[in-house]
């Protein structure tokens, strides 16, 4: 019997991972890993139960459940803008059973805090990026423009009386609004809120009269006339609303991709991490979470952990780039 020692297989794991982190390894395709949970599966969100995130998530961990055969439960761990509870999944046992949602806080953190609890690319694993969420300009049907250029002549011909809104300090829309006031010479007030009911709250009633939000909870109000669209933030128009600019047509440059995604910890192991992504891809191909995340306006994308790792690297590159230049305040 060959004896093979668990401290040299460790050290294996530990290289694959750091080298898929980088995107330097593509796993095999050969041979089906035989992992399979074996207890319930936490899917850790780092945001409060309730938004947009819980209606993407949810399907897919029940679909994740039936083929399974146990339980993929969504634990809500929200705080320090997503660092609670990518903390949790950096601080877990690359054994398979816990996971994380990664967003675009996920990406933007690097650059706001040099004192993160975790290393964003040594103690995570990209698993897949599930989709975009897609953000968007929105404003209340009487403020006077109707597309990001009248926004801009509107706020130079008003210095100092626009105030617009944001869903939270060091957002991307936070960052993305900093960046279309700096590169355009406005003077503009920034209203942060915590999340977008807050946010309603304000702008529906035409108090703060713009604001960027998530695109999916802006369309029911959309369609009733209470809001209007005056760009989204993607970097190219959407798929699903190809009919909407986006706000790069108007100030060149200026868009994000909105990443959603799931990660797990550093040094997952990597054929538990091919039966995870090969689980999870096929769960994404089902018509019924197709059709419920076109629902929550997401463009499906069901990436390889490579690919989400370079993702996520460029993502990065690019917020530091972007906290840089707009001078966002973020303290």
């Amino acid at each position: 019997m060959m004896f093979v020692d668990p401290r040299a297989t460790r050290r294996t794991w530990l290289i694959s991972a750091a080298a898929l982190a980088a995107g330097g390894v593509v796993l095999p395709s050969h041979a089906q890993s035989a992992f399979r949970p074996t207890r319930p599966v936490k899917i850790i969100s780092p945001l409060l139960p309730g938004g947009a995130t819980d209606a993407i998530i949810r399907p897919i961990a029940l679909k994740l459940s039936e083929l399974w055969g146990q339980p993929a439960i969504v634990e809500n761990r929200a705080g320090g803008g997503t660092i609670i509870g990518t903390q949790a999944v950096a601080q877990a046992l690359p054994d398979g059973h816990t996971m994380g949602i990664a967003i675009s806080a996920f990406t933007i953190n690097p650059s706001l805090r040099k004192d993160l609890p975790y290393d964003t690319f040594k103690d995570i694993t990209p698993i897949t990026q599930i989709g975009r969420i897609t953000s968007a300009l929105v404003a209340h049907p009487a403020f006077p423009a109707h597309h990001v250029r009248d926004f801009i002549a509107l706020a130079k011909a008003q210095p100092g009386a626009i105030s617009w809104a944001s869903l939270g300090v060091g957002t991307a829309g936070h960052i993305t609004g900093e960046l279309l006031r700096k590169r355009n010479g406005l003077d503009m007030v920034h209203v942060p809120f915590a999340g977008s009911s807050a946010a309603y709250h304000e702008i529906l009633p035409g108090r703060i009269p713009v604001g960027f939000v998530v695109l999916e909870s802006a369309l029911p109000h959309v369609k009733a006339g209470k809001l209007k669209i005056l760009a989204i933030t993607d970097p190219q128009r959407s798929k699903l609303y190809p009919e909407i600019p986006v706000i790069g047509e108007a100030v060149p440059g200026l868009g994000y991709e909105g990443v959603f995604g799931l990660i797990g910890p550093g040094a997952l192991p990597p054929d538990i991490l091919r039966a995870l992504h090969t689980d999870i891809v096929k769960v994404l191909a089902l018509p019924e979470v197709r059709k419920r995340l076109e629902e929550q306006s997401m463009e499906r994308v069901a990436s390889t952990p490579a690919e989400f790792s370079a993702v996520i690297r460029r993502e990065v590159e690019n917020w530091v780039s972007a906290v840089k230049e707009s001078g966002a305040d973020v303290k």
